[in-house]
């Protein structure tokens, strides 16, 4: 039987001198236990010592935890012997199977990469043309020829909300037959201005020639902001430019449905330009316009302020004002105020429908 001394005898020098290419071959093949432990125990450090200072040890007596971090491996000329393997040894057989992993893994994730790069390009270029929003349009030339395009193309329906007095008689007659042409096709068209068109005379006649083709036709006296829609998909708002007209032009789903929802809570409140024979009604504009005024003067708007917002000029703002001074008998505009506000009679109707001021 051979004992610990003769089987190291070939196969190890003492410690310090390192080892023989078989015990190092055995070694690299990898560790006796699995996975390595946490640490060397106290057992173990002393066993390992012994093993290096005798070239050799028996293989029942062994730490766990030597076997486990591959620094005892069995010796390839005896059974039962254990011989000690340098550290850095024991660490690079230790290491092999978890950089392998690591390669393999980086393999895994270059090719992911690689294959899904060929989509990139494409995912770019069709999500920018699919996901965009607004485009900026530059120019009336711009803007009008976006506008046209839209119109040719809407199958259902578009309100448009326009601000302010009424457009000049050749913008008029330019935007007609575009007006009636989406009238003979059944889209249902709804214009929403405000009260200030009553009054303006080529607005009007604008007005009766759509609305007998089937358009209609409203206004508001208080504020709103201006704006196209089309089908429900597409709109357009200005867009502020120093030197040039601009607009945008808008499809994010979520933006169209809030304007549209914007436009339809104006639309409700708004009077119908025609009712009926009636081909309008100034008693019911003034009415509603003088309302409007008192309300912002209340609230302290100044005349240009309230002109601004209701679309009426300065001037125009100062006679309501003077009409409710004069009605009330009010020396200021502190006193008409308070009066209007005693009064009540900006906040509801007579009984009988028909708003208190005439």
């Amino acid at each position: 039987m051979c004992t610990v001394t003769t089987c190291t005898a070939g196969s190890t020098t003492g410690a310090g001198h390192g080892t023989t290419a078989g015990p190092v071959a055995d070694a690299v093949a990898g560790p006796v236990g699995g996975h390595p432990g946490s640490d060397i125990c106290d057992k173990g450090d002393a066993f390992y010592r012994q093993a290096l200072a005798r070239g050799s040890a028996p293989a029942g007596q062994a730490p766990g935890c030597l076997l486990e971090l591959g620094l005892l491996r069995r010796s390839p000329e005896c059974t039962g012997t254990l011989v000690p393997v340098p550290p850095d040894v024991a660490a690079a057989g230790l290491a092999r199977p978890i950089e392998q992993a690591i390669q393999e893994q980086e393999q895994t994730l270059r090719s992911v990469r690689s294959v899904l790069a060929r989509a990139e390009s494409a995912y770019r270029q069709i999500g920018r043309e699919v996901n965009r929003t607004a485009d900026l349009l530059l120019g009336e030339e711009a803007v009008d020829r976006a506008l046209r395009r839209a119109a040719r193309s809407c199958g259902s329906d578009v309100m448009t909300a326009r601000p302010g007095g009424g457009l000049s008689e050749e913008a008029l007659a330019r935007s007609l037959p575009e007006a009636l042409d989406l009238c003979s096709r059944g889209v249902r068209q709804r214009v929403l201005h405000q009260h200030t068109v009553r009054s303006h005379g080529p607005t009007l006649a604008y007005a009766e020639k759509i609305t007998a083709a089937g358009a209609e036709m409203r206004t508001l006296a208080e504020a709103f902001s201006q704006v196209t829609v089309f089908d429900g998909a597409v709109a357009f708002i200005p867009a502020a430019q120093e030197h040039q007209p601009a607009a945008l032009s808008v499809r994010h789903p979520a933006i169209v449905r809030h304007l549209v929802n914007v436009f339809d809570c104006a639309w409700d409140r708004a009077e119908p330009v025609f009712r009926g024979t009636d081909r309008w009604q100034p008693h019911a504009f003034t009415s509603q316009t003088r309302r409007a005024v008192l309300r912002l003067m209340v609230e302290g708007h100044t005349d240009k302020a309230i002109g601004k917002r209701l679309g009426v000029s300065p001037r125009t703002v100062a006679n309501h004002i003077k009409w409710a001074a004069d009605h009330f008998r009010a020396g200021s505009r502190a006193q008409l105020g308070y009066l209007l506000a005693r009064s009540g009679l900006l906040d509801s109707q007579r009984q009988d429908g028909r708003p208190r001021f005439g």
